[in-house]
């Protein structure tokens, strides 16, 4: 397993526990289907009420356990995904500040240059800002 998953493999991953629990139910279901056409032809061959009890009592037992087992599996899966979501998003939020930071240093060193510049060409610096101002002017005068 990856320290930082990305958000695709926690989709990939989710799917997959998805696609297993769905597995799961189905054969689930399969085999409760097979208990009752058993227990319909045992009971068709043998007339036992008593023994249709027990064996519907015990298959919900059954039930109620794959039941217990799938939720605690399910509860497992969300914790499981929920602690990837926060790793994945404090990655991101790390990556953010260290993108952020660099954006504030290299405006500051473009600012520094700039400002240095109009010192040195003050006439010129008050042009191309006159320049700007004009063109600036006629777009939004067009609208």
């Amino acid at each position: 397993m990856a320290q930082n998953p990305t958000l695709d493999d926690a989709k990939r991953d989710a799917q997959s526990a998805a696609n297993e629990a769905k597995r799961d139910l189905n054969d689930g279901a399969r085999r409760v289907a097979d208990d009752v056409r058993d227990t319909a032809r045992n009971l068709a061959d043998n007339s036992g009420a008593a023994r249709l009890k027990d064996r519907a009592a015990d298959l919900s037992d059954e039930a109620i356990e794959t039941g217990r087992q799938y939720a605690e599996r399910a509860k497992d899966v969300t914790h499981e995904y929920a602690d990837k979501a926060r790793v994945e998003a404090e990655r991101l939020y790390e990556a953010g500040q260290q993108k952020a930071t660099e954006v504030a240093h290299y405006a500051e060193e473009r600012y520094d240059e700039v400002s240095e510049m109009v010192r040195r060409n003050p006439a010129q610096a008050l042009g191309i800002a006159a320049g700007i101002g004009f063109l600036v002017g006629l777009l939004i005068s067009r609208r």
